[in-house]
């Protein structure tokens, strides 16, 4: 009888719409190994887009076990929930998440299950190259469980603290990005540097498959932040249109800034201003004009620009593929932008920010819950890395680091080469000498 109330209250066109959202941001992850593999040394390809898809079986699974459970079932201290249906087991997925809407649970479910998925694969940027992958297969479960379940909750669950304070995160400034940046900044530290590390870096292994990550990233997050609007609704919209504004000015900020700074505009400086633009209008899309977007998007790739830069090269951490420097300080940069730019032009439920006649009331809020979730995430994934260290070895040898992750922890290549049966030519170079060397010298 509950599924049956449940089905004919259902909205179809906000179900179908979240439906798709899932989809997009499901597919972001492969993009993400694209991108990310495209950017590394040719070494390392199979380690980094492998690390990244393996998320998709392990998020899901663990989702499914106890993720949704912790996220949004129950409230102990406003920081976590309680796990009563293990696996989903018993769990009415036909009961109406929101009434106003028309969306269930289970399609709620499912499309956060798709941000359980993509956000652990973010800082894999980070480790690539010397990280055991077993190693990080532990910590991404334990990392899952101890920080983002409870971040989520935080944030996003009505009885969340930060979500109680008022802090406005639309679809994972706090929650996804810095999160996964600053887990990115703590794996590096307690990493080490690379052995080549200051030395010339390795040519980026295909910039073609930068770019498909690149867009398969942006055509993504379209899913990931108009669908957080969980309907079509104005909203969503909103966050489409500000998504598209926001990421176009972070493109033409970064390339402008490779030109005034080495000279030329590079493609791997424009995806990743791409990126910065998508992190840094995350917290704020479904709240923020037009204007707002382009503000807070050419803003992010500045900051991200100088941070990486100039300043990165002076704390002397090694980030491979700036996941921090992307995702850490765009996210900061747009999740402090978002009090500033909030609008109620933009959605009516929320008040107005700093440049819209609310004050600093909103701007502060926002640094709090910021500067909540860098303290949170910085000591708790400390103390993981640290109990992790007692049981398992956190680098790979010197050897295989100079080899290449893809060998020494696959067994496999990026490339196969197909040799070419050889000619007699080849197999008897000596006895051909003299006949070889008439026909290079027709003259004689």
């Amino acid at each position: 009888m509950t599924l049956n109330r449940g089905v004919l209250l259902m909205n179809a066109a906000n179900t179908t719409f979240l439906i798709i959202s899932c989809v997009l941001v499901f597919f972001m992850t492969p993009g993400l190994a694209f991108f990310y593999g495209g950017l590394v040394s040719k070494k390392n390809v199979v380690n980094t887009m492998f690390s990244v898809f393996v998320i998709c079986g392990v998020a899901v699974l663990l989702y499914a076990a106890v993720g949704y459970e912790l996220s949004f079932n129950g409230n102990i201290g406003g920081v976590i929930g309680t796990v009563k249906h293990f696996f989903l087991d018993g769990l009415n997925l036909a009961q109406l998440q929101s009434k106003e809407l028309g969306i269930n649970v289970g399609t709620f479910l499912l499309f956060q299950m798709m941000f359980a998925i993509i956000t652990p694969a973010l800082f894999v940027g980070a480790v690539v190259g010397r990280m055991r992958f077993n190693f990080l297969l532990v910590f991404i479960i334990l990392w899952s469980i101890f920080i983002y379940y409870p971040m989520v909750h935080i944030v996003w669950s009505s009885n969340g603290l930060l979500a109680s304070y008022g802090v406005l995160d639309f679809a994972g400034g706090t929650v996804v990005h810095i999160n996964a940046g600053v887990t990115a900044l703590v794996l590096s530290i307690f990493l080490g540097k690379r052995i080549n590390f200051g030395k010339e870096e390795a040519a980026h292994y295909n910039l073609p498959w930068v770019l498909l990550g690149t867009t398969i990233l942006w055509i993504g997050w379209y899913g990931f932040n108009a669908g957080s609007a969980l309907g079509m609704t104005n909203v969503a919209v909103q966050a489409f249109l500000t998504t598209t504004v926001a990421t176009a000015a972070a493109l033409v900020a970064w390339m402008v800034m490779d030109m005034i700074f080495i000279g030329k505009p590079t493609l791997a400086g424009a995806c990743t201003g791409t990126v910065c633009g998508l992190v840094g209008i995350t917290p704020a899309t479904g709240f923020v004009t037009g204007a707002g977007a382009f503000w807070i998007g050419a803003l992010s790739a500045i900051v991200s620009y100088l941070f990486i830069t100039y300043i990165k090269p002076r704390l002397k951490y090694d980030d491979p593929l700036d996941a921090f420097g992307c995702h850490g300080v765009s996210g900061i940069v747009g999740s402090i932008l978002t009090g500033a730019f909030a609008s109620k032009v933009a959605n009516s439920s929320i008040s107005n920010g700093l440049f819209y006649g609310g004050g600093f009331s909103q701007v502060w809020i926002q640094i709090v819950g910021t500067l909540f979730t860098i303290v949170f995430v910085t000591v708790v994934a400390s103390i993981l890395v640290f109990i992790l260290k007692l049981f398992m070895k956190i680098r790979v040898e010197e050897d295989a680091e100079i080899t290449g992750l893809d060998q020494a922890e696959h067994g496999e290549n990026a490339d196969y080469t197909v040799a070419t049966s050889s000619s007699d030519v080849q197999k008897y170079g000596q006895e051909f000498q003299g006949q070889l060397a008439h026909l290079n010298n027709p003259q004689d």
